[in-house]
């Protein structure tokens, strides 16, 4: 799984970041911390999925590994690439968590495959991967207000009065990540898109 933002302290708590904000929620529910191997470009952990949840054991028991390139938004493919070959991960296996500008905030979908819309996280991880069949946690973050440019809002940071409600939806996007790797997309998409 790929979270998908910017590396930095300036760009943390940004709209831009949710991806980042839901690799961190799971890591955190398998008690794992990521770790920067040499060569990766990015952030990486290993861990578990099992009916018990993420780090767990068991027979069930799926790898996962979670993933916050550490290359800008634009570049993200490159990073993705690279941990897709080491791990022997193929396109159809990847899950992207990223930011949609086109879904009101508190809404996800959960698809396969489709275009980047816009999106240069989607459109580099496209090219990189040669393909656009992998799988899209789209975390909903709605449009800007007025005519406030699409950049800045999604790279300003998240209002102190809104932060309580994007950890809500965080963890419900990394449930929906969750019930992805173990159940499959047909299941993930009548719980998670409404």
């Amino acid at each position: 799984m790929a979270g998908l933002g910017n590396p930095g302290p300036a760009y943390a708590s940004t709209r831009h970041n949710v991806g980042f904000m839901v690799a961190d929620e799971l890591a955190a529910r398998a008690r794992v911390s990521f770790s920067a191997p040499r060569g990766m470009r990015a952030d990486v952990c290993e861990t578990r999925l099992a009916a018990s949840g993420m780090g767990g054991v068991g027979a069930d028991a799926q790898r996962v590994v979670l993933l916050k390139p550490r290359t800008f938004m634009n570049d993200s493919g490159a990073a993705l690439a690279k941990a897709c070959a080491y791990y022997k991960i193929p396109p159809e296996h990847v899950i992207v968590v990223h930011d949609e500008l086109d879904l009101d905030f508190g809404r996800l979908r959960v698809k396969s495959g489709g275009g980047d819309n816009g999106h240069n996280g989607l459109k580099s991880i496209r090219a990189a991967l040669g393909t656009g069949d992998f799988l899209r946690v789209r975390f909903g973050i709605g449009r800007p207000p007025g005519r406030q440019d699409a950049r800045d809002y999604v790279l300003a940071p998240i209002p102190a009065n809104l932060r309580e409600d994007y950890a809500v939806e965080t963890a419900r996007n990394a449930d929906a990540v969750e019930l992805l790797i173990a159940a499959g997309l047909v299941p993930a998409q009548n719980r998670f898109n409404s």
